[in-house]
């Protein structure tokens, strides 16, 4: 009995102790961790760039469309088979050209029947209108005659059109593409007979955010080039779209550039440099500062040596930089380098470089 309650006695000592020992290991945990959060935090160390206002030609660099000063499908008003065809593919032709005749001998024929009435519609209204003087008839039946060579002369007009349209003439001069009818063909007013270019001169066709509306006006002159072509062409604003388009925020601008030696060719894309304004105190960011956010943009920069976040607001974008239109200043020190590890606050080691 004295052994059993030994062994109990000893049992309860070995757990009070276990209990003890346990205890002062988490104390000395706690207070090494505490020992560590007060630790001075190591500093960043990154590049960083001081901000100088400089002059800088903002310019905006764009795509556009080249599209054919005038460009139409020519296609017959009337249906009928084609008689004669009086162009070669590929070739100019001037302004009011024949290009193509449908055959009208129908036409003619009625319109021989119809000269043929007018002419008597006529006698029959001469004779009235003298009976009428005499009183030999009434007002009623000379307006009759009347009524009859109007109508018989309206007739010959409409015959005299039809006839018109079964000659299909250059509205401009121009080059005319492949044709797509023979001698012989049935066309009919849906039938494409050729397409008709004047590319004398070309149209630049582009759009533009609309913050930067104010800044063009008709007349401003640009420069562009086409794939695959190191060329620079130049051409001037004509004409501007007057309203946003809302969908997109843009505004639709259209410019012509001459192109005597046919170099341009409509369809082709144009990459478009369009000079907006100079800036005499202009602040550019190296665009490996920037980080996107929802809605806009942002930096750090360096304040009493801790990293600051700013939003800021861009405007043109160069090769390797961004003109900031907001949210910086002259002088302020924006960190280029282990931005994305960055939080507010946080202390920095710079490296200043140069731009």
């Amino acid at each position: 009995m004295k052994i059993k309650n030994l062994l109990l006695i000893l049992l309860s000592i070995c757990i009070v102790g276990l209990i003890g020992y346990r205890i002062m290991v988490n104390s000395k945990q706690n207070e090494m961790a505490n020992q560590r959060g007060m630790a001075p935090k190591m500093p960043n160390q990154v590049n960083a760039v001081v901000l100088q206002p400089i002059k800088f030609a903002n310019e905006l660099t764009i795509s556009g469309t080249i599209d054919a000063n005038e460009q139409i499908e020519l296609r017959s008003e009337v249906s009928g088979v084609v008689q004669g065809i009086y162009f070669k593919e590929g070739s100019f032709v001037s302004k009011g050209q024949t290009l193509v005749k449908v055959n009208d001998i129908e036409l003619r024929a009625q319109l021989s029947q119809a000269k043929t009435q007018l002419t008597l519609a006529t006698e029959n209204e001469r004779r009235a209108k003298l009976l009428l003087q005499k009183e030999a008839i009434s007002q009623e039946e000379y307006d009759v005659a009347f009524a009859e060579k109007q109508s018989t002369q309206a007739n010959t007009q409409l015959i005299q059109a039809q006839i018109a349209k079964t000659s299909i003439v250059a509205p401009f001069s121009g080059k005319i593409g492949l044709r797509s009818i023979s001698p012989g063909s049935y066309v009919t007013p849906t039938t494409l007979i050729a397409k008709l270019v004047n590319n004398s001169q070309v149209k630049i066709t582009f759009s533009i955010p609309e913050k930067y509306s104010n800044l063009i006006k008709s007349n401003t002159e640009l420069t562009f080039t086409t794939t695959g072509s190191k060329e620079t062409f130049s051409g001037k604003v004509y004409a501007i779209e007057p309203a946003v388009e809302q969908t997109t925020r843009t505004i639709q601008i259209r410019a012509l550039a001459e192109n005597k030696d046919e170099k341009l060719i409509p369809g082709t894309f144009a990459n478009i440099i369009l000079p907006l304004e100079d800036i005499t105190d202009a602040l550019l960011v190296p665009t490996e500062a920037i980080i996107p956010i929802q809605n806009g943009k942002k930096v750090f920069i360096s304040e009493k040596g801790m990293a600051k976040e700013v939003v800021i607001e861009t405007g043109t974008r160069t090769e390797k930089e961004i003109l900031v239109t907001d949210g910086l200043k002259a002088g302020d020190t924006v960190i280029t380098s282990g931005i994305m590890s960055l939080k507010n606050g946080a202390p920095l080691k710079i490296t200043v470089t140069k731009k």
